[in-house]
């Protein structure tokens, strides 16, 4: 049943980080939500940054939805906790540049800790 539950959380996750990384073409202003400060999100060149962001999310979620479908849930498990390491390397940048503890934590860091723990459990599936 656990295993069944971190398989769904794992496609939630996958099909967000899909959408995130979609917002990026469709309404920049979502960058400034990231947690720098001072985000220039009506700048062009800023814009064509958030979309290297964009087609990270977009490819990473990619890659987990295609473990999903067709790997073993201890492979997702592996993928998910590699994929972690994304979200720490942003709760880092955020950190860096002075933004909230609050999206530091409660989005990047938070996110990341979910992936583990369902990387986790899918592992020992």
């Amino acid at each position: 049943m656990i295993a069944t539950v971190a398989t769904v959380v794992a496609g939630l996750i996958a099909a967000a980080v899909v959408v995130m990384g979609t917002s990026f073409f469709w309404a920049p202003g979502v960058a400034a939500g990231f947690g720098i400060p001072d985000t220039p999100v009506a700048d062009r060149a800023f814009r064509y940054w958030a979309q290297v962001k964009g087609n990270r999310d977009i490819g990473t979620g990619i890659l987990l939805l295609v473990v999903l479908i067709g790997g073993s849930p201890q492979l997702l498990g592996a993928a998910m906790i590699a994929a972690a390491v994304m979200p720490v390397c942003d709760a880092v940048t955020v950190a860096r540049a002075g933004g909230p503890r609050s999206t530091v934590y409660g989005v990047h860091a938070a996110t990341a800790a979910v992936m583990v723990v369902v990387g986790l459990v899918l592992l020992v599936a």
